[in-house]
């Protein structure tokens, strides 16, 4: 079950943001103005970590989760990649179940958006 982390860092000057976790997903949601302005849900944390990105005014981006790892290498800093097919049946589907202790404004923006994903 998603559980919130209180008192997620703040950065100046980019609105509010709220931080949501379990053992299966991350989701990160972006106020602007007391309205929520995107999130990013990061799913399949412990295997092949991805991330479903979507914004008011830019839309959807889907993207795997490079997680800095080199062997022999010094680690270096996480970055999203662009990745194919985002299963959003399967995905929204989870996160529903997941979903079910946070905020219903939260979790039925994000669960029809996720169903909404073109493609």
């Amino acid at each position: 079950m998603l559980t919130e982390i209180k008192h997620a860092r703040q950065i100046p000057n980019e609105g509010y943001r709220r931080w949501f976790t379990d053992e299966s997903f991350d989701l990160f949601v972006w106020y602007m103005n007391d309205k929520i302005e995107g999130f990013q849900l990061c799913y399949d944390t412990r295997d092949k970590a991805r991330a479903i990105t979507w914004r008011l005014s830019s839309g959807y981006s889907h993207d795997k989760i490079d997680d800095g790892e080199r062997v022999f290498y010094n680690k270096m800093t996480p970055i999203l990649v662009a990745d194919g097919t985002f299963e959003k049946d399967i995905i929204s589907e989870q996160f529903k179940n997941a979903a079910i202790r946070i905020d219903n404004e939260i979790s039925s923006l994000v669960y029809n958006v996720l169903k909404g994903y073109p493609g």
